[in-house]
């Protein structure tokens, strides 16, 4: 079996990103192990109303400009053209689909190898680098009456647009900017019903790139410290965007706070009374997919994965428990261009790895 020296798993912005600086560092061979069957990362199941114009901004991979687009054009085509065309103008070794199951030691040596184990067979590397993001982690939260409700129910992960929803009367639960988006849609054609645990958080004020570093240092301290980490938006606060206002006369974005339990036709206020309602969209975000990093043993105590910044301390890329593993994507580079800065990272930590511990 081929021993690499690095793989990278998942092929969306981070994993390029990282895949990019490997093989201008001249780490060989390593490879790119992607679950999906086309280029494209969790940009090619966002849902077709989703258009340039919408998105919270792209940025350009390392080395190569998003090319000019249509802002109407759809984010899930240009996003994925524009990475298909990155991997093969720049020869990156990807391999799909490969759906990667789990990462465990192959034995007590802790610079030993590991075993990247797959739907399609294993494999051995020196060093990982996950990339996985949260896309295949949608989180739902358990209420009751959730199984007995009669409606439509679905996740952000299967929102494909308001259309199938005109003339009812939709929950949307979530508050965070995929719920903004979503009631947007929603608001022209439908009635809307907009709940969050707590009062969402505006911002009132222009987002500047200082505001954008202090938010990015709120998550930075949390994967520090090996807490779960949340989002960078949830730390910057909402805001609406020109294509919003509608939604926002109609009162769209009027929150009530979460109710009691579900009902087989509508929902149950804390007051006791029962609304109506055809469906619930559960925006409710998503959770880092590395149940498959399990094995290894790198969570902390305090529930999530502790991470290191290998050269300053401003990214946060490698495992506290086992410097084999880098982790791009995952809190603070869980942006656009967290996930460049994070790749870059990576690749010199794993670079840096690897010279230090020669192969046996």
């Amino acid at each position: 079996m081929q021993t690499y020296d690095s793989i990278v798993i998942g092929a969306g912005q981070a994993g390029l990103s990282t895949a990019y600086h490997l093989t201008r560092l001249g780490v060989d061979p390593f490879v790119v192990l992607d679950a999906n069957e086309t280029a494209g990362g969790a940009w090619q199941h966002r849902w077709d109303t989703l258009t340039m114009s919408d998105v919270h901004g792209v940025s350009d991979l390392p080395g190569e400009e998003l090319p000019g687009h249509d802002e109407r054009a759809r984010a899930n085509e240009v996003v994925p053209g524009y990475f298909a065309d990155y991997e093969q103008r720049h020869g990156l070794p990807v391999e799909r689909p490969v759906v990667v199951t789990a990462v465990e030691p192959v034995d007590d040596d802790p610079a030993g190898l590991l075993r990247v184990r797959a739907e399609d067979g294993d494999r051995l590397t020196r060093t990982v680098v996950n990339a996985t993001g949260t896309w295949d982690s949608p989180f739902v939260p358990s209420y009751p009456g959730m199984g007995e409700f009669e409606g439509r129910q679905l996740h952000t992960v299967q929102w494909t647009g308001p259309d199938d929803f005109a003339g009812q009367r939709v929950v949307v639960v979530g508050g965070g900017a995929s719920a903004v988006q979503i009631l947007g849609e929603l608001a022209p054609v439908a009635e809307t019903v907009w709940v969050t645990r707590r009062e969402p958080v505006w911002r009132t004020s222009e987002f500047t790139l200082d505001a954008g570093r202090k938010a990015v240092a709120l998550v930075e301290e949390r994967v520090a410290q090996g807490l779960p980490p949340r989002s960078v938006v949830d730390v910057t606060g909402l805001i609406l965007r020109p294509q919003e206002e509608r939604a926002r006369q109609l009162g769209a974005y009027e929150r009530r706070p979460m109710f009691e339990r579900v009902e087989p036709r509508g929902v149950r206020w804390a007051d006791g009374t029962v609304e109506q309602v055809d469906a619930i969209v559960w925006a409710t975000g998503f959770r880092q997919s590395v149940d498959h990093l399990g094995p290894l043993g790198l969570r902390s105590p305090h529930g999530g994965i502790q991470l290191l910044a290998p050269f300053d301390r401003h990214t946060y890329t490698t495992a506290a428990l086992d410097h084999r593993v880098n982790l791009v994507g995952y809190g603070p580079s869980a942006s656009t261009i967290g996930a460049n800065r994070a790749g870059r990272v990576a690749a010199r930590a794993t670079q840096k790895w690897l010279a230090e511990h020669p192969s046996r």
